[in-house]
């Protein structure tokens, strides 16, 4: 392939990639075929769901039900990776910390727990078990769980997506069978097992996994299967996170507008969850805000399909990368293909790192902040660090209009996951170190 960063990404070199398709949001909003409506419409059906999800879990009982993460200023972190790198981080840095999302831990929590609560609310509205109008906290009682134990949801997963999707199918009541690729951490598979959920473990990737786990569902007529790959209900869960995030942006005297660029930086594996944050925040905040992912080099599925513009028909192996990686949320050789359309008029670009610098972020911002993320959230550091290390992300800034805007700049790093990480697998982690 004969495109300059697809030679650089199959060398498993570090990259910063401008989106070469970005377009204006006012070009590319009504060519999208989604829009605020539907992430209004998800964010009521949440609402909706408030009381059932105090009930079922009482740690979101401060929060009114909702599953909702602390936006939080991290300037030790800054002035740390300033002085230690050289100092490219000018404005505020932030950390939105999905990681501590109550229920999974991760920004999993915002998709996977959405289609499960959909699929929930399709079914018992059509037996006759609520109406819109109820109080959906009756919907925990012995008949309900009776009534969706007659049901199946089935999920492929290298991680968080199967704890999120597991804890919470469970919570419905429902038969879970969660297919996990060979990269995912035993200890998400001992937390799932211990909420009664089915664990079928592959030697091989994410993309068999998935691929196994839809055939079995399909052959079930009473089983749902979570498509990571392709689910607009998991696209338009983590969207709403977007319109939460307003207030939090507020409550810090954080400005975003022209003269205040906001820069948003996430972790990359399928594209789900990304993508759906991303769509979100283009609809509240339009060209003022510029979001960039952060990929694994031996895993830069995301970046691959949309250089290429060949999206899911083309996996990091057809390259000659291997797809493994410490980043195990991330380790995704094929990406959605639905998500990398969606995302070619509104991403700004991409970074890819190496997994050393997994371990090293990782150690800094518990160093410093007394904050612990799992070492795939940490990928997002690379964002901030090398928004001006790079050629063409320099030109971006430039032609952009932003040089002289920076120091007025908010970077906000998306966690991923951590919370549910247990100690000894976490002190293994500190003690991590890779050439």
């Amino acid at each position: 392939m004969d495109i300059p960063v697809v030679k650089q990404i199959a060398k498993a070199e570090e990259v910063g990639w401008v989106n070469p398709k970005w377009m204006p949001w006012n070009e590319a909003k009504d060519s999208l075929g989604i829009s605020m409506e539907d992430i209004d419409d998800a964010e009521a059906r949440l609402l909706r769901f408030a009381p059932f999800i105090m009930k079922c879990f009482p740690e979101t009982k401060e929060r009114n039900g909702l599953i909702e993460s602390a936006l939080t200023p991290i300037p030790k972190m800054q002035e740390f990776l300033n002085q230690t790198y050289g100092d490219t981080i000018q404005g505020r840095l932030l950390l939105k910390q999905d990681s501590h999302l109550a229920v999974a831990g991760s920004v999993k929590a915002r998709g996977g727990i959405y289609e499960v609560l959909k699929h929930t609310e399709d079914l018992a509205l059509e037996a006759g078990l609520i109406t819109l109008e109820d109080n959906y906290s009756k919907l925990a009682a012995d008949e309900s769980r009776e009534f969706f134990s007659q049901y199946t949801i089935q999920v492929g997963s290298t991680g968080n997506l199967g704890l999120s999707i597991g804890i919470a199918s469970a919570a419905v009541g429902y038969e879970v069978i969660v297919h996990m690729s060979a990269d995912a951490k035993q200890w998400k598979k001992d937390m799932l097992r211990s909420h009664g959920v089915k664990v079928v473990e592959y030697e091989s990737d994410y993309s068999e996994a998935v691929k196994n786990g839809r055939k079995e569902s399909d052959a079930n007529p009473n089983s749902y299967f979570v498509d990571d790959e392709n689910s607009k209900n998991l696209f338009m869960g983590y969207a709403v996170a977007a319109k939460r995030l307003i207030g939090q942006i507020e409550e810090l005297g954080i400005q975003v507008d022209e003269e205040h660029p906001l820069f948003v930086y996430i972790p990359c594996g399928v594209g789900g969850a990304p993508g759906g944050v991303t769509f979100g925040l283009k609809e509240i905040w339009g060209d003022h805000v510029h979001v960039f992912f952060v990929e694994p080099t031996q895993a830069p599925c995301m970046i691959l399909g949309m250089a290429t513009g060949l999206h899911n028909q083309v996996c990091v192996q057809d390259i000659g990368l291997t797809g493994l990686t410490h980043a195990d949320g991330l380790a995704v050789g094929r990406p959605s293909g639905f998500v990398g359309k969606v995302m070619e008029p509104l991403l700004s670009g991409e970074f890819t790192l190496k997994d050393q610098w997994l371990y090293e972020y990782m150690r800094a911002l518990w160093d410093t902040e007394n904050i612990f993320i799992e070492p795939s959230s940490c990928a997002a550091f690379e964002g901030p660090l090398k928004l001006t290390r790079y050629a063409e992300t320099r030109k971006y800034i430039k032609e952009h209009g932003l040089e002289d805007k920076m120091e007025q700049s908010a970077h906000i790093v998306w966690a991923t996951g951590g919370k549910l990480v247990p100690e000894n697998i976490r002190e293994e982690y500190k003690n991590t170190y890779l050439d």
